[in-house]
C-alpha cells in the first residue's frame, strides 16, 4: 500500500492530499530516509512524522486496505 494511503487509513493524517504534500516536503520518514508518498509500506517499517511541534514515531503492525475508527490504531504501535 502506498504511504500517502496507509497514513490517512490509520488516521495518522486527516487527508491523503496532506500526507502526499508532507511526503513531497520530506517530512515523512521510513527506516530513517526520507520517503515519498509512492512508498511501498511493508509490516516491520517505522515511519516518523515531523509535522507540527510534537513529532511521531509508529511501527507499522498491519497493513489493510479498510479500517474504521474503532480499530484504525490497531495497525501501527506508537514508539515515541
Amino acid at each position: 500500500m502506498r504511504l500517502d494511503k496507509y497514513l490517512k487509513i490509520t488516521r495518522l493524517i486527516k487527508r491523503r492530499t496532506v500526507a502526499n504534500e508532507a511526503c513531497d516536503a520530506g517530512k515523512i520518514e521510513v527506516n530513517g530516509k526520507i520517503a515519498r508518498a509512492s512508498y511501498d509500506v511493508k509490516i516491520g517499517d517505522v515511519i516518523a512524522i515531523n509535522m507540527g511541534q510534537h513529532p511521531l514515531k509508529v511501527e507499522v503492525l498491519n497493513v489493510s486496505e479498510y479500517a474504521t475508527k474503532e480499530n484504525a490504531s490497531e495497525n501501527y504501535r506508537i514508539i515515541e
